[in-house]
């Protein structure tokens, strides 16, 4: 066992123009463990997200996957990686799972989770199939396989997306806001998945709104405000004893609701 983390990011700087997105975030995940990053809206939680993922480009710092540097060329609003390969490989290792669940409305569930496992990795059709349908049965939706997304609740699709992100058999699972535009009732069942996912020891990267959710799951939490670290800890610390007092007030109101 290794003690280099699966994703590590060291003084990122992101802006849009004038606008800085993320002052200087460093953070990592080890191998096995859940990371949840949580935040107000606008708090830069999302683009960093983003960015570990090479979806976006950043300005400074160093991303690392599994101790190895991202390759850049240029600088500053002109860096962009340098190994498209390297790009690759690393985004099919780092599986995303969005917000808005992103199936393909004329594929059925089955395919949708097939597809990039067969056409981006080309890998066996059969076994990957084989593989496809243990996932959905492992999300609880097995016997969906056949139906299409529009047949599909919002919290069936979510996890259906959560079985194409496994699928690609990632080192680690990245997650956008999971919950966010399910229903309370909808929320709970992908929230299910994604604690027995964290019970199985899968390395994790959680953006949520989902304060208890993150309580649960998580083994570090990272509050982030205005693009920067406020306070970071175990679960137990963070929501048991915040030091800040932004993060005391973000917790009030959000616990509250």
């Amino acid at each position: 066992m290794t003690d280099v983390p699966v994703i590590e990011i060291r003084d990122l700087h992101k802006a849009y123009g004038s606008l800085e997105v993320l002052k200087g975030v460093s953070i990592a995940a080890p191998k096995g463990s859940v990371v949840s990053l949580i935040g107000s809206s606008g708090s830069g939680k999302s683009t960093l997200l983003r960015c570990a993922n090479l979806l976006e480009d950043s300005q400074q710092g160093e991303i690392l996957f599994k101790g190895e540097p991202v390759h850049w060329k240029g600088r500053g609003h002109h860096r962009r990686p340098a190994d498209a390969k390297q790009v690759l490989r690393i985004r099919t290792n780092l599986s995303m799972v969005f917000q808005q669940f992103n199936l393909w409305s004329h594929l059925t569930i089955l395919q949708n989770v097939m597809e990039a496992p067969v056409t981006v990795l080309g890998r066996d059709r059969a076994q990957v199939e084989q593989a496809a349908r243990g996932y959905l049965e492992k999300v609880g939706i097995g016997d969906k396989a056949d139906a299409y997304p529009a047949m599909l609740s919002g919290g069936q699709q979510q996890r259906a997306a959560i079985a194409r992100a496994l699928c690609m058999e990632p080192e680690a699972l990245l997650f956008d806001e999971p919950t966010s535009a399910l229903d309370p009732e909808l929320e709970q069942e992908v929230v299910k998945v994604i604690r027995d996912l964290a019970n199985e020891g899968r390395t994790m990267l959680i953006v949520t709104h989902d304060m208890k959710m993150a309580n649960d799951v998580s083994d570090h939490v990272v509050f982030l405000h205005q693009g920067q670290i406020e306070e970071e800890g175990p679960p137990e610390t963070l929501f048991g004893a915040p030091k800040s007092e932004r993060l005391r007030g973000f917790l009030s109101s959000t616990m509250a609701v």
